[in-house]
């Protein structure tokens, strides 16, 4: 498996370019992660902050540039070979996506059955410490339909942590999460990364509740990384951009609008 000399990284995006045919969404991105940290990668929404997570997970290989996981550079492995890398991450998608027809146990027991030959016993011990350290051990019968929104993401996230992933990624785990929800995911996703030797990247629009509890973030905007830092670094930046994203001002560098032609102009063209 082709690799790299080991750094203290456990994730190095470099130079990467990437489009879905003749649209560009990310251009000359770099950024590294480094192992044990809990990291954030923040923007408006549509900036490439999903895109550049699937590929870090290698769902995307990118048209120019590197990443690199583990030392290992996803574009040069085998299919086997990457999904063996695969098998070390762990991904808690938006809103959950649980399967609905499999109750809560089953859904944190998929991967032990499809991943392993740990006899049914151990699985059984290993799914209610998952769900124990999420607070649903109670819960292990129910299905998700039975579940609140909050109680169903704590489900995803004790599925994403079955095999004890070296890296774990989260895209939008506050999305439409009540207060007391969001705040308990949160705790969740330091703790569970300090109790596991694990590394995180959150992929998130939610500044209050990121740099509450990451050690790194990532700002991006149109595809580009605009600024990094500390959470402390951001919150006192003097730098228009950062003052914008961080505060929620509506008014500054960072346009809301989808780059488009002058609308005046626009109309006018469909008049003509």
């Amino acid at each position: 498996m082709p690799t790299i000399p080991a750094t203290d990284n456990l994730v190095e995006v470099e130079n990467v370019n990437f489009a879905y045919d003749s649209r560009q969404i990310l251009e000359g991105v770099s950024l590294d992660i480094r192992r044990g940290q809990v990291v954030a990668i923040m923007g408006l929404s549509g900036c490439g902050k999903t895109t550049l997570l699937r590929l870090i997970g290698g769902a995307l290989l990118p048209t120019r540039g590197e990443v690199r996981v583990d030392g290992k550079v996803m574009a040069r492995l085998s299919h086997e070979e990457r999904f063996a890398l695969r098998r070390r991450m762990g991904m808690l998608f938006q809103f959950g996506a649980l399967f609905t027809d499999m109750s809560c146990y089953d859904n944190v027991a998929f991967q032990m059955r499809e991943h392993t030959d740990l006899p049914r016993e151990m699985i059984d011990d290993l799914v209610l410490m998952k769900l124990q350290a999420v607070g649903l051990r109670g819960a292990h019968q129910l299905m998700p339909s039975a579940l609140s929104g909050g109680m169903a993401r704590r489900v995803a996230l004790a599925r994403t942590i079955a095999l004890d992933p070296m890296l774990i990624m989260y895209d939008e785990p506050f999305a439409g999460l009540d207060p007391v929800s969001m705040g308990v995911i949160g705790q969740l996703i330091r703790r569970l990364n300090d109790a596991l030797g694990a590394t995180s990247i959150i992929v998130t629009h939610d500044v209050a509740e990121a740099l509450g509890l990451v050690d790194y973030v990532y700002i991006m905007s149109a595809g580009v990384i605009l600024t990094q830092g500390t959470p402390d670094e951001l919150r006192a930046s003097d730098k228009p951009f950062v003052r914008q994203f961080v505060h929620g001002e509506t008014d500054g560098p960072m346009p809301f609008h989808y780059p488009a032609e002058d609308y005046a102009s626009d109309l006018r063209a469909r008049e003509a």
